[in-house]
């Protein structure tokens, strides 16, 4: 939204350094964060430091082509406001609030400062339990926290946007609640794509989608992820609503945000980052929090550079998550989908206390079994299976029935994939993983439990005889 501006403050372009602009103000200076437009209100600059009693710089939101020195800026007398009310639902916004659906509307929308505070440590709650996403891998081994963050860790191409698309359509589909997606410095192709997959899948209706485009100045995308946790806190304060609020990609607010502070001609920290990183990702995570009215639940993509987790942008986004989902190159490469790495991904609620024995044992066990699995995965390599104890056997098959158990059709992939989705309740993936653990599919191949739902739905092929894994390779190498 464009504010009413001040015309009794004018001030005149000094200097113009890509994004970053000086303005000279004759009588008072804007305060900090308040909107400047140039006379065609094409040009919006956001305040960021006073140099002195007369100039400020400023952070370009747009680009800057056609600004020269002398020209007149107007001080808008506020700061970036985010569009609210129950109007903005099935709408997609930039970081203006400005509608970029190409749909017309009648309705006007209220507006509020995109600086907002955290809630009171008095008004937060002091109960933790579990967000249920119906993704099997997720929910039993590394339970989302309500209310809480967790993150999507992973390089390029490993399935960050699938993943969380799919947990968007599982949330609206089938439980009551508002979900809003900020895409910040993504491919506008995929902003397109999620429109039309909601479109379809019909859960547009409760969902808000905000975007701060890659092509975009980094002021814009630095400022989108506060005008989508405004919408957030819209809905979780005012309407008392719980929100799942998506966000892709939390690196790139942290890249805008070094971008904005290098072009200020601020002294980089260690590998290039702001040394504000800290303070600015805190000032944005600690606001999506769970109060006694209502949550926002934050799922948030994690771009890992060059697959480093010990980058500082990494180490610092660790900090704030309750839940961290590690997203793995090699499952991806040997199908295993979603490509989710079960050891290096973690939990701070998976304890007994909040998730119950039965759940935390299961997880326990499931845990020890796949990194015994991983230990023997070199004696296998170099020796080969029948080299190992009975015991050590019979655990490798139990280790890749699990694994291939939690792998997950997704309604979102179906075309790619000709697969319907399929959405697993908490009680019936314990069950499966449960069985698994006694045995009880130890005559049925690995691959009647790859991409099913339920453990119910493994068939055992009508060619396959009743025999362990273990005994066809032993049957193989006698053959051979």
């Amino acid at each position: 939204m464009l504010n009413s501006t001040d015309s009794s403050n004018v001030g005149s372009v000094s200097a113009v350094r890509g994004s970053v602009v000086d303005i000279r103000f004759a009588t008072k200076l804007p305060a900090i964060y308040n909107l400047l437009y140039s006379r065609d209100k094409k040009i919006v600059l956001e305040v960021q430091t006073q140099l002195d009693a007369q100039r400020v710089r400023t952070i370009a939101l747009t680009p800057t082509q056609n600004l020269a020195r002398g020209m007149l800026v107007d001080d808008s007398g506020g700061p970036l406001m985010a569009p609210i009310g129950q109007n903005i639902l099935s709408r997609m916004f930039d970081v203006f609030g400005n509608c970029i659906d190409d749909i017309p509307s009648d309705s006007t929308f209220n507006w509020r400062t995109v600086h907002g505070a955290p809630p009171a440590l008095t008004q937060r709650s002091t109960t933790t339990e579990m967000f249920a996403t119906g993704i099997k891998i997720i929910d039993v081994l590394m339970p989302l926290e309500r209310g809480g963050k967790a993150g999507l860790f992973g390089g390029a191409g490993v399935g960050k946007t699938v993943l969380l698309t799919e947990i968007i359509h599982n949330m609206i589909g089938h439980q009551q609640g508002v979900s809003i997606f900020c895409g910040i410095g993504e491919r506008c192709r995929e902003g397109e794509e999620l429109y039309r997959d909601m479109q379809t899948a019909g859960v547009l209706d409760n969902m808000v989608m905000l975007f701060g485009q890659m092509n975009e100045p980094p002021g814009s995308r630095f400022r989108i992820g506060h005008a989508a946790l405004t919408m957030a806190e819209y809905f979780r304060d005012d309407k008392q609503q719980d929100v799942l609020l998506l966000i892709d990609n939390i690196f790139r607010f942290i890249q805008a945000g070094s971008e904005v502070s290098g072009l200020m001609g601020q002294m980089p920290s260690r590998m290039g980052y702001q040394p504000t990183m800290g303070t600015e990702l805190a000032g944005l995570e600690e606001r999506i929090a769970n109060t006694d009215k209502a949550a926002i639940t934050s799922i948030q993509a994690v771009y890992v550079p060059a697959d480093d987790f010990t980058d500082p942008a990494a180490v610092h986004t660790f900090s704030h998550l309750s839940s961290s989902l590690v997203l793995s190159r090699k499952r991806a490469s040997e199908g295993l989908y979603p490509a989710i790495d079960p050891l290096q991904s973690n939990s701070k609620i998976a304890t007994p206390g909040i998730i119950g024995e039965r759940h935390y044992r299961l997880a326990q066990e499931i845990r020890q079994t796949l990194a015994q699995y991983e230990e023997l995965k070199d004696i296998i390599a170099m020796l080969g299976l029948e080299q190992l104890s009975p015991q050590d056997q019979e655990l490798v098959g139990r280790a890749r029935r699990l694994e291939r158990f939690f792998t997950q059709p997704f309604v979102t992939t179906g075309s790619f994939t000709g697969l319907s989705g399929k959405l697993v309740s908490l009680n019936d993936a314990l069950d499966g993983c449960e069985r698994i653990l006694k045995g009880e599919f130890n005559q049925y191949p690995e691959s009647a439990l790859y991409m099913i739902g339920t453990i119910d739905e493994a068939k055992m092929p009508d060619s396959v005889p009743a025999q362990t894994s273990n005994a066809k390779a032993k049957a193989k190498v006698a053959n051979e």
